[in-house]
């Protein structure tokens, strides 16, 4: 996986780093969820009261969350740590029917990449300079012959 396919060369370049984030459209849930707890703690603000800082949680969570293509490898900041990965260690990516997309390493550990997404493939193909095959693009070529 460290060698770039002959296909990424025909790719534009791409400036790094790249970021994928959750979806801006995840912020509405911040002011839902603070009308939801201002109701809550409009019942009883001695013991519903620290509901409030609920919104800000989550929007705190949105905006940390990502994974960043760098020229090394993967970073993936999850809600509370950050994990470096060099494209050496990356043996490719697992899409689990109901869980968010993991990095095989070489030694067999799985790794959440958090904001990431089937369809985000042909933009981290790209800012991988290859290393990172793209799916579409492989069909397209069998398509064309």
């Amino acid at each position: 996986m460290s060698t770039p396919s002959p296909a990424s060369h025909d790719a534009p370049a791409v400036e790094l780093p790249q970021t994928f984030r959750i979806q801006r459209l995840a912020y509405f849930a911040v002011p839902m969820m603070f009308v939801v707890t201002v109701i809550l703690a409009g019942a009883s603000l001695v013991w519903l009261g620290w509901t409030l800082i609920l919104p800000v949680l989550l929007g705190w969570w949105i905006v940390r969350i990502r994974t960043v293509v760098t020229e090394d490898g993967l970073r993936a900041v999850h809600t509370f740590s950050t994990r470096e990965i060099p494209w050496s260690e990356i043996d490719g990516l697992q899409f689990p029917r109901w869980s968010s997309v993991r990095a095989v390493l070489a030694n067999g550990t799985r790794v959440r990449l958090p904001a990431f997404t089937f369809a985000d493939l042909p933009r981290l193909s790209a800012a991988s300079r290859g290393r990172i095959p793209d799916p579409y693009a492989a069909a397209a070529a069998d398509d064309e012959n």
